[in-house]
């Protein structure tokens, strides 16, 4: 019977235990660990999960990324034409100040159109040189001015200041033509307030209908 017990303390004291006894303890002991060893497992397991989501949610902010990369240098691409476009409508204005018509018309496509303040004036460039040839020019000062891009045409809107005038409004399309931007079609108006315009209106039917 002493083979088969097994001693060990408690709080000082010596107890003898059955075998079977310490075996089965041993047993549970070894079932403990198994339980553990198992759940550490699964938590690895699980873990490994996470991170295996958390790379595939990950996948398409990268991707988002390379293509916002890929807009941003589009638009810096875009940016340059749009700057060029610009230095065009500056320049239109500053040789319609100074009466340079050469280099003003040397600006717009050959088929550009120009639609003046009046609702008769639509003229293709042989048109528009006649009327603007004789004259001292015109001075439209730039105020604001947009411009949206799609592809090889950029359509702006810009507003002006006119001594003779006051506000004024240029709108148009620009089509990218051999390689330089050159203006297709441009139209000046004279933007009217809302809380006059039903009166300004009965004054243009009224001048109409001279």
């Amino acid at each position: 019977m002493l083979k088969d017990t097994h001693a060990f303390a408690v709080k000082g004291t010596t107890v003898n235990r059955p075998a079977n006894m310490c075996r089965a303890t041993k047993a549970s002991r070894a079932t403990s660990v198994n339980r553990a060893s198992l759940g550490l497992l699964l938590s690895a397991l699980m873990l490994g999960g996470l991170n295996v989501s958390a790379q595939a949610q990950d996948s398409p902010t990268q991707s988002a990324q390379t293509q916002d990369t890929q807009v941003q240098g589009a638009q810096t691409t875009s940016s340059s034409d749009q700057q060029a476009a610009a230095q065009v409508l500056d320049l239109l204005n500053q040789y319609s100040s100074d009466a340079d018509w050469d280099k003003y018309f040397a600006l717009y496509r050959k088929d550009g159109i120009f639609i003046g303040t009046d609702a008769s004036e639509r003229w293709g460039m042989a048109e528009f040189e006649h009327y603007s040839r004789p004259t001292k020019g015109w001075r439209y000062d730039l105020t604001e001015r947009h411009l949206i891009q799609h592809g090889d045409v950029i359509l702006f809107d810009e507003l002006l200041n006119s001594p003779a005038y006051g506000v004024s409004r240029g709108t148009g399309t620009l089509i990218k033509t051999d390689g330089n931007w050159k203006i297709a079609q441009y139209h000046l108006s004279f933007p009217i307030p809302n809380e006059i315009a039903k009166q300004i209106t009965i004054e243009i039917k009224a001048a109409n209908k001279q």
